[in-house]
């Protein structure tokens, strides 16, 4: 994604929702359609991109990239990079992120009861 005019509607917008209210600017910190998953992915340990990739395989390379890179930049996931040939890349969740873990299961829970009855009423 590409850097954003701070004039932008889109900029003043997301700066309104999330001076507001703190739950909003958690969300949209971990928002999006690929993020929490991206996430979830590395909540067992460190992963390569290529290892995250044959995880989330719907999701392109760019845009794995962009999201990887922009979830770093928030400070939700560590970036190391290690001085061998070829170069290697580790990507895992930063300690800040690891906070969000029970709260994602909670999340997580909540969705498989609510999909659940959701699917039944319309099957109904």
């Amino acid at each position: 994604m590409g850097k954003r005019k701070e004039s932008s509607t889109n900029m003043v917008n997301e700066k309104c929702i999330t001076e507001g209210c703190d739950l909003t600017y958690a969300v949209c910190k971990m928002g999006g359609r690929w993020k929490l998953l991206i996430l979830c992915k590395l909540e067992h340990g460190k992963l390569r991109f290529g290892e995250i990739k044959k995880l989330i395989p719907n999701i392109s390379e760019r845009m794995l990239t962009l999201q990887l890179r922009e979830l770093e930049k928030d400070g939700l996931v560590k970036r190391t990079v290690y001085a061998e040939v070829p170069p290697r890349v580790d990507y895992e969740l930063s300690t800040m992120s690891k906070e969000l873990i029970p709260i994602w299961l909670q999340l997580s829970n909540w969705g498989a009861k609510h999909r659940q009855n959701q699917e039944y009423q319309i099957s109904a």
